[in-house]
């Protein structure tokens, strides 16, 4: 069996020699054939044009003649992407396919050269093991056996290289390569061996071995080129799993990653060659998650490995330690340009890191704490160094998403962290004050004190920096809020004092940008005072009740306004219009309608009227503004709440008035019905009225606008259909004497919210105005109706069931024609066609139910009466519609 081996790697030792033999020995013929030719194209293009010269046959061409010689390595493979500022030449979109195209050309034509290394790479680690499973030498000499395979391996390629060359047309190109790119694997193969198989020497050992090892390959891809950086980086990166054994501290492989990532990095920030860089950091990544995973002891390496990982990435093709990155940024390239390599890398390896950390801080306690801490210092990293480096800027946002993730992941799956947190004073009531929530909002600080210095650097993008600054640290509270819960720990007046803490650093950041910035540019301190409104609201909510939340919010807003229109902070008004969004939400649901009906009358009119005053001072404290053509978006919301939260508060009133008269749950009334429709209709008509504002939220408005509608149209069926008076008895008696009773609420006061609607909404649709204006007209037909049968049948016959009286029977009619008349005169006085005609069909109504009804139904003078009313009616109204067409019609003569 062992001579069969012998045998078998004699073979594949026999292969790749012969084949390098043959063209070695052909190498004098091939370079002397290719002398002739060039000399007799020389002849041939220097000698006389004349007609025995063209009469002359052309020559042949010789059968011995060398092919073109394959295309050079390093033009193919190697050659770096120039940088590409903003205004130069975007790229052309085939240029990755031609790339493509031509390395696979080359890989064609040279594959055997890769095979012929990957032969002599694994015939020095195989010599390694076959020594230990035979025992033929003992370690050391196993292992100075790899060592010296390694040496003569590099001897052969350099020699090759010294006495053939190694340019791209010689018969011996991309020789020297392989024999030193394999000689560079079978001497990182022994040292490992004598680290990992042996333990003949130790880690500190084994590491300047390979570091000597890495700089030889260094130096060697100098001379040699690409080839052997790529067989070097691929046979050291894959020596560890070839040689195979085991280690009670595998850490070492960390530090030997990263010193073979480096020396990738380091040929690329030399040569220029970007490919290497890439095969490094990929491999690098690869190697580096195959060993955390078979190794969990080690992820505290780990963690410091992929952060090392990253900065070489930044850091060792700028050749500095501040990165010098310009041109454009990542965020950029849908414009059409194309960052730069440097900046490319830089983004990718860190956006790799990120999510490692991230994946990481699931381990455990120290895990997380690790990965916390690694993604702090990478953010803090980046937003100092891109001062020198501005492609960079927008790469911070990489591990401060990071950070966000990782602690908002922990919580939501309550890892142990978590867990240990919340019940520190479960396990231990004597326990000290637990410091990891505060720790994680001091991080943040950090942050926001880091970036906010990088916004005072000034810049292009100082303001966007200044939004950061004023979102980091209130963000991650916010996050720790939601996920971690908090307050179960610590209670939430300790937890309100770290908000607190945040207000008031954001309060002297806004200090201090104002003093920088003047009067005239205040954007980035308009950023601060935000934030620290804000957390003073985030704190509000933690230690206030439901009510006082609710009227703290509300003084917010008006005191963001009154900075507005202090200090001219015209951002103010997204605080102002995300207060007024905050405010609705928290009026109709959370803590919502429902609260508001069953609470204590104080706390429901320190809510709602808190934030219906807060809507009426904010438009009389943007007034100025106003009057300058400036802060629409924010008068607009002001404009719409007030109305609407005005109506609720006017609603709710109503509500618990008749609910306390009648002294009775009257949730599923008629009249409550018609009550919630009122509110649904005014909460739609404010979103239809926003719908004026900005357009990229015309939609999200009007499909809300229409979700509050058809909660009203709801209410408003239960209440003519299902509770009606009319038609069931079920919660649908009528209280109150004739006229102002119930029925108000049920019927009227929907059609006078429509009917306001209509007539304060001048940006109403056509189709939506006509459609209020019906349904509002058929409410308050409706109203008259049930009001005319309540005076005459009283609440206990007011179903239709029950038939009607003569003077009920007579009363429509009457009704009818007042309405009719009354519509006329309305029409005069607002020169409405349309409301002439509506006037046109009441009286119709009321001449066809004379003449279909009433004829039939009355008796005596009761019918004479009736029917001498309507005529009397009818020629008056005649007279009326006559002159007032003459009215209108009279503008027009004379213009004519």
């Amino acid at each position: 069996m062992e001579g069969l081996l012998v045998v078998i790697g004699g073979v594949v030792l026999a292969i790749p020699v012969a084949v390098i033999y043959l063209l070695i020995s052909h190498s004098g013929v091939k370079a002397r054939l290719a002398e002739v030719e060039k000399e007799l194209t020389a002849l041939r293009l220097s000698g006389p044009a004349g007609p025995s010269e063209a009469a002359l046959p052309a020559p042949k061409p010789s059968k011995l003649a060398t092919p073109p010689p394959p295309p050079p390595a390093a033009a193919v493979i190697a050659a770096r992407d120039a940088a590409v500022s903003p205004s130069s030449t975007p790229r052309p979109p085939s240029q990755a396919s031609d790339w493509m195209q031509r390395l696979s050309a080359w890989l064609v034509q040279n594959w055997f050269y890769a095979v012929s290394a990957l032969s002599l790479a694994l015939a020095g680690l195989f010599l390694v093991q076959y020594g230990v499973e035979n025992g033929l030498l003992p370690p050391a000499a196993r292992v100075a056996a790899a060592l010296a395979f390694g040496v003569a391996l590099i001897g052969a390629g350099e020699y090759i290289r010294r006495r053939f060359g190694d340019d791209e047309d010689a018969a011996t190109a991309y020789l020297p390569s392989v024999f030193s790119g394999a000689g560079i694997v079978s001497l990182f193969g022994g040292v490992l061996s004598a680290r990992l198989l042996y333990d003949l020497i130790g880690p500190e050992a084994a590491l300047v071995g390979m570091v000597l090892v890495a700089l030889i390959a260094l130096v060697l891809g100098w001379f040699y080129g690409p080839l052997l950086a790529a067989v070097g980086v691929i046979g050291a990166f894959a020596a560890p799993f070839v040689v195979g054994g085991s280690s009670d501290d595998p850490t070492i492989f960390y530090g030997y990653f990263a010193i073979i990532s480096a020396f990738g990095l380091g040929i690329d920030t030399l040569k220029r060659w970007a490919w290497v860089s890439v095969l490094s950091v990929v491999l690098a990544y690869v190697a580096g998650w195959l060993l955390v995973v078979g190794a969990d002891q080690t992820i505290g390496a780990f963690v410091v490995y992929v952060t090392a990982m990253a900065l070489m990435a930044l850091l060792i093709p700028a050749r500095s330690l501040m990165p010098d990155h310009s041109g454009v940024q990542v965020h950029e390239i849908r414009k059409g340009a194309r960052p730069n390599f440097p900046t490319l890398l830089a983004a990718g390896a860190l956006g790799v890191t990120v999510v490692s950390l991230v994946m990481i801080a699931h381990g455990g306690v120290s895990e997380f704490w690790l990965s916390v801490l690694a993604l702090s210092g990478l953010a803090a990293a980046w937003a100092c160094w891109s001062v020198e480096a501005p492609a960079l800027q927008d790469q911070t946002l990489l591990p401060v998403a990071g950070l966000g993730a990782a602690v908002a992941l922990i919580g939501l799956d309550h890892a142990q962290v978590v867990s240990d947190y919340l019940n520190t004073y479960t396990d231990a009531p004597d326990a000290d004050f637990p410091l990891a929530v505060s720790g994680l909002v001091a991080v943040g600080a950090v942050l926001s004190l880091l970036t906010a210095w990088r916004s005072m650097r000034g810049g292009a993008f100082a303001p966007l920096w200044a939004a950061a600054a004023a979102v980091i640290a209130p963000g991650l509270a916010v996050l720790i809020e939601v996920t971690w819960q908090p307050t179960q720990a610590i209670g939430a007046y300790p937890w309100a004092l770290h908000a607190a803490a945040l207000a008031v650093m954001m309060g002297v950041l806004a200090e201090r940008f104002a003093r920088v910035d003047g009067s005239e540019h205040r954007l980035r301190t308009a950023f601060f005072v935000l934030s620290a409104l804000s957390c003073i609201t985030f704190a509000l909510v933690l230690i206030l009740s439901l009510a006082a939340l609710t009227a703290a919010i509300a003084v917010t807003v008006v005191v963001a306004a009154w900075l507005d229109r202090r200090f001219d902070l015209p951002h103010m008004g997204w605080f102002v219009a995300a207060g007024v969004a905050t405010l609705g939400y928290r009026l109709v649901a959370d803590p919502g309608l429902i609260w508001a009906v069953n609470v204590a009358l104080f706390e429901m009119l320190l809510a709602y009227g808190s934030a219906f005053a807060a809507m009426v001072a904010g438009l009389w404290l943007l007034r100025p503004r106003v009057a300058q053509g400036r802060r629409d978006e924010a008068v607009l919301m002001l404009d719409s709440a007030a109305w609407s939260f005005g109506g609720i508060l006017l609603t709710l009133l109503v509500y618990r008035t008749i609910a306390y008269v009648l002294d009775e749950d009257s949730v599923g009334s008629h009249w409550a019905m018609g009550l919630f429709a009122s509110i649904w209709f005014a909460l739609a008509l404010a979103q239809v009225q926003r719908m004026a504002g900005r357009r990229a939220l015309r939609w999200g408005r009007a499909a809300l606008g229409a979700v509050f509608a058809l909660f009203g149209l709801g209410a408003l069926a239960l209440g003519v259909i299902l509770v009606s008076p009319l038609l069931s008895s079920w919660f649908a008696e009528v209280a109150g004497p004739p006229v102002i009773n119930t029925l108000m609420p049920a019927y009227l006061a929907p059609a006078l919210v429509l009917a306001l609607g209509v007539w304060r909404i001048g940006t109403l649709p056509r189709l939506l105005r006509l459609a209020m204006a019906v349904l509002a007209g058929a409410l308050g037909v409706l109203w008259l109706f049930c009001v005319i049968r309540h005076f005459w049948q009283g609440s206990e016959a007011m179903e239709l069931s029950r038939g009607m009286g003569q003077g009920e029977l007579y009363s429509y009619t009457v009704a009818l024609l007042l309405t009719g008349a009354v519509l006329f005169y309305q029409s005069m006085a607002a020169g409405s066609a349309l409301m002439r005609r509506a006037g046109l069909v009441v009286i119709g109504l009321a001449v066809a139910k004379v003449f279909l009804i009433d004829i039939s139904g009355l008796g005596g003078l009761v019918r004479v009466f009736s029917l001498l009313v309507l005529g009397l009616s009818l020629a008056g109204l005649a007279w009326l519609n006559r002159w007032a067409q003459g009215k209108t019609a009279a503008p027009v003569d004379a213009r004519e």
